[in-house]
């Protein structure tokens, strides 16, 4: 059974947590657009279809089907998820994952905190992100650097709390943002 409604609040609720959680990451901009695909008709009508409530439809689509539509859909066009960043290696020409930008790795904390708080609800604490980022494989197959960055944001997280969390995350947004300047800056001199 379809619904499309409770789908789509549970989105608006995720993004709303996400705007949140970007802003207070230094990165207000990429909350506004975080996750707008999910409003396609690709992504949409499966979210609709496979809704639960309590986890990503995508699971759920990828259960029935053998694959997700919408999940591909979705990270070919969202530089927050670690599948986007993978490429062809120039050595060996098999694809490989590649570091991520510093702010992509902050937008993929808030992303992976705020659906945490989305599907445990009252039950979230703040090792939640971390007890299932441990658990699952993404930390295997992403870049190490940016594993280990997103690890220690989690651990951070659980350990010390949000204010903690987030004035780190901040720090090291506005650190590549600073580099970025200066290589912008020496580029044009």
């Amino acid at each position: 059974m379809s619904h499309p409604f409770r789908h789509l609040g549970t989105v608006n609720r995720h993004r709303r947590a996400v705007r949140r959680h970007c802003r207070k990451a230094g990165i207000f901009w990429q909350g506004l657009v975080h996750d707008l695909s999910k409003f396609s008709p690709t992504e949409f009508f499966a979210g609709a279809k496979y809704y639960q409530g309590n986890r990503s439809p995508n699971e759920a689509e990828r259960e029935r089907l053998g694959y997700s539509a919408a999940w591909m859909h979705h990270k070919g066009r969202n530089k927050h998820h670690w599948e986007y960043w993978r490429d062809i290696d120039p050595v060996t020409h098999v694809y490989a994952p590649v570091e991520m930008p510093v702010r992509y790795a902050a937008e993929m904390f808030c992303d992976r905190v705020a659906a945490s708080k989305i599907y445990r609800g009252k039950s979230y604490r703040d090792g939640d992100a971390l007890s299932y980022f441990e658990r699952g494989h993404a930390k295997d197959l992403m870049h190490p650097a940016t594993s280990a960055l997103l690890s220690a944001w989690l651990k951070l997280l659980a350990d010390a709390g949000e204010d903690a969390a987030f004035a780190a995350v901040r720090a090291a947004v506005k650190e590549e943002k600073k580099n970025r300047k200066q290589k912008k800056k020496h580029k044009s001199a």
